[in-house]
């Protein structure tokens, strides 16, 4: 089946595209945890910066005291005093 096909039934079922693709999903919660779904793997991580790899970008974390917690094949939990959050784009989606 074609990609095409297949978006066009995800969009039918109204599933979330979070979860019918590796699109990531950051979920904060206030200024001390952050939850990022769909990650692939961990490219740089100090106590002041962590650096998370996507399908389709990386994710850059800034803070203090930053630790990973209940990390998963498909989320990671991001706590600590978190100050910024970027986020570089790797591929272009349209």
């Amino acid at each position: 089946m074609k990609k095409k096909n297949i978006r066009k039934i995800d969009e039918i079922l109204e599933l979330p595209k979070e979860v019918c693709s590796n699109v990531p999903k950051i979920i904060i919660t206030g200024f001390d945890e952050m939850i990022i779904e769909n990650f692939k793997g961990i490219l740089e991580y100090e106590e002041f910066f962590v650096k998370i790899n996507t399908y389709i970008g990386v994710i850059n974390v800034n803070g203090y005291g930053l630790r990973l917690e209940n990390m998963t094949d498909d989320d990671i939990k991001v706590k600590g005093k978190i100050e910024s959050l970027e986020i570089e784009r790797m591929l272009d989606e349209d």
